[in-house]
């Protein structure tokens, strides 16, 4: 029997949907681009131009009520994602949405009851879940390469100390439920770490501004310890003043070897640079940029180049989608698992207010 083709529905046209969603749906044949909400298009930025065929529409109420959509994509801001889940999971749709899922844990509890009562798929875009030098870490700690870890430190650091100039289209820089830096790279940070490690026991956090001008009041920085048995610590931290033309990424010690990684995953740069999914060599890494293991030999320190691993890419998001969408496997990131990563973020902002550890 040929394998159902599931028509999707995209809730905004902007970075989100056309870098992070868009090649990826078009990778995996059982989903087909169906409609997109675009509320003003333009003559050099029109999904129907961009994608002849589908159905354009100017608001996202009409859109998931439309028969011919199986799942919805919201890529919108954060403020709106509660209210768009519930309406496309009430008519009868699954989910994906982005990160970060919603501003508060109890918005995302509700989103995962109704999901379940209305017998639908809820997942969210963790994507960097699949990040090749996410990979190739877990690999090294899961084949016991590094012992057992007890330090495990995860950066995305850039040095941006101007205050970035005001925007009514981005919402990544304003001051709004689910903003911030915490939300937003936090969002990554803490899911790696959580899905490697699994959850901690107790959360310290420092939340903040690091630029000396800051009219708006945006919290761009945080360090985030996650506490775990045994004296094992996660550090993820985001700073916006990092002058360094290398950026440290991971550095992760176990007591038989250390791996460490400087440069960001490569895909987005890809990405922006008009590289696609499936093009040759989209997300495999230069060389120059691999990670280094070291490990104790006989008493000695042995330092090693780590190759990347051959990258999965984000298109295995939207395959193991595909494939729990059949009844053939988990979800690749759930809604009930994107709600302990916001009640995580909620506990830092805790941590941070009141200057102490808080329990998980």
């Amino acid at each position: 029997m040929a394998s159902k083709t599931w028509n999707v529905g995209i809730v905004g046209y902007g970075l989100s949907a056309k870098t992070f969603h868009i090649p990826f749906i078009q990778e995996v044949s059982q989903f087909k681009i169906y409609a997109v909400v675009q509320r003003t298009p333009k003559p050099d930025d029109d999904a129907e131009k961009d994608h002849p065929g589908i159905k354009s529409y100017r608001s996202a109420e009409e859109m998931i009520k439309d028969e011919g959509v199986d799942v919805v994509v919201i890529t919108t801001a954060p403020d709106s994602h509660y209210d768009l889940v519930k309406l496309a999971l009430e008519n009868g749709k699954h989910v994906v949405c982005e990160k970060p899922f919603t501003p508060t844990s109890q918005e995302a509890d509700e989103l995962v009851a109704l999901a379940s009562k209305q017998n639908k798929l809820l997942a969210v875009y963790q994507n960097r879940r699949w990040d090749a030098d996410f990979v190739t870490l877990s690999k090294l700690v899961k084949n016991g390469s590094l012992g057992r870890v007890v330090e495990f430190e995860s950066h995305i650091d850039r040095h941006r100390p101007e205050e970035p100039a005001a925007d009514a289209s981005k919402w990544k820089n304003k001051v709004i439920p689910g903003g911030s830096s915490i939300y937003d790279l936090g969002s990554h940070l803490l899911d790696q770490a959580v899905y490697l490690l699994g959850k901690p026991e107790r959360v310290t956090a420092f939340i903040g501004s690091q630029r000396e001008v800051n009219t708006s009041g945006f919290e761009d920085s945080f360090t985030v310890l996650l506490h775990y048995p045994k004296g094992v610590l996660a550090t993820v931290k985001a700073g916006v003043v990092s002058p360094d033309s290398e950026q440290l990424r991971f550095w992760v010690r176990g007591d038989k070897g250390s791996f460490k990684k400087y440069h960001f995953d490569i895909q987005e740069e890809q990405l922006r640079a008009g590289v696609k999914p499936g093009d040759s060599g989209f997300g495999r890494e230069p060389s120059e940029r691999y990670g280094t293991l070291t490990t104790v030999q006989d008493g000695k320190f042995v330092k090693e180049v780590a190759p990347t691993v051959e990258p999965p890419t984000w298109t295995e998001y939207y395959r193991k989608l595909a494939r729990a969408l059949a009844g053939e496997g988990d979800l690749p990131a759930s809604g009930a698992e994107a709600r302990e990563i916001i009640r995580l973020i909620e506990l830092t902002q805790e941590s941070s207010k009141l200057g102490k550890t808080v329990d998980v």
